[in-house]
């Protein structure tokens, strides 16, 4: 994954308390507590530059004495963190989520000050080790096998510049595009790392890659119209296949991905014989189960992804690159559209009963 980083582990510590006054009754101030707080232009990366212990400690409670016999709260300790972070115990289990700029999670709750019920002794804070597992936030993901041309569309499309070669694995972590619209509306557009056949098993970037697929909000599949072929020691695959191949390691991995709104870029039409594969495909796509019985078994998944557009498109001579771009505004639109829609009957609903 060279330098991108989508897990941290990290120790948190809540501050201890402050000592008690026990010939007045004194109460020690409670010891500072440790937050996650998800800000926006942050990283994993910088995180761990900045903190390379990968230690937050928070502020020790005031004693308690005569000047003040309630002592003063230890001081918190914020630890800025990216959006989209889920927050996991050391034993994988989520305690919390990061999603938006200024949300909080408490990490590390601090000790209470000592008082008539502790004796007067202070309390530890709440330490414990925790994983920051970063799940990319985006409007559309695309998702491919290596080599379909994800890099080279996202280049096409953003003001992304990743970095493109012709080898099976170029894209070896995330990026990042937004599409500007002449309206200035903006959607952002992640590129992650080419799927293999059994990447739902963690095979090659395996999870790595398809955890970040569940926080976007739409799919773009891109395919080569020539098929793909992986090396000479693995079996080429059809455009159909790759299809259906890429639609069924979504499902093994998680069920409710294949669920997502999607939309097919088949890619790579300035080759020959382009237009006639492009015929086939679109016959196969009608009626994909007429084709079933011609394939194997393991690569056929339990339901087929159903697409709101198939555009045809050419990285190289920027076919279809106008057109994909009006796509993907119309469904995102549309999406937010139905999103609000059942907000307002949410509402309405709970008006109604209330009444």
């Amino acid at each position: 994954y060279s330098n991108f980083i989508d897990d941290l582990r990290v120790y948190v510590r809540g501050g201890t308390g402050g000592m008690g006054y026990p010939n007045l009754g004194g109460e020690g101030g409670r010891g500072g507590d440790v937050w996650f707080v998800a800000r926006e232009r942050t990283t994993l990366k910088s995180i761990r530059q900045k903190y390379p212990q990968k230690r937050f400690v928070a502020g020790t409670g005031a004693n308690s004495s005569v000047k003040a016999l309630k002592g003063e709260k230890g001081k918190d300790r914020e630890v800025h963190v990216p959006l989209g972070i889920s927050v996991l115990d050391d034993d994988g289990k989520q305690i919390g989520e990061l999603n938006a700029a200024g949300e909080r999670f408490l990490a590390a709750r601090g000790g209470l000050g000592g008082s008539l019920a502790t004796n007067f002794l202070p309390c530890k804070g709440q330490r414990r080790t925790v994983h920051l597992d970063l799940k990319l936030i985006a409007d559309v993901g695309l998702v491919g096998f290596p080599n379909a041309g994800k890099s080279s569309l996202l280049s096409k499309i953003s003001h992304a510049k990743p970095e493109i070669a012709n080898y099976a694995f170029t894209t070896i972590q995330p990026e990042l595009g937004k599409i500007m619209y002449a309206d200035y509306k903006q959607i952002s557009v992640a590129d992650l790392p080419g799927l293999i056949e059994g990447a739902h098993a963690n095979k090659g970037m395996g999870h790595k890659f398809l955890k970040h697929v569940e926080r976007t909000k739409q799919l773009l599949l891109v395919v080569d119209i020539s098929g793909f072929q992986l090396s000479i020691k693995t079996q080429f695959r059809t455009a159909f296949e790759t299809i259906l191949l890429l639609t069924k390691e979504l499902e093994l991995y998680k069920e409710e991905l294949t669920t997502k709104p999607a939309l097919l870029a088949i890619n790579k039409m300035d080759l020959p014989c382009a237009k006639d594969n492009l015929d086939e495909l679109m016959t196969q796509l009608q009626n994909p189960q007429d084709f079933f019985h011609l394939l194997e078994e393991e690569i056929i998944p339990e339901n087929t992804l159903e697409f709101r557009e198939v555009i045809p498109i050419s990285t190289y001579t920027g076919e279809g690159i106008e057109e994909l771009k009006t796509c993907l505004r119309k469904s995102i639109d549309e999406q937010a559209e139905q999103v609000n829609e059942e907000y307002r009957k949410k509402k309405l609903l709970l008006l109604q009963t209330s009444k």
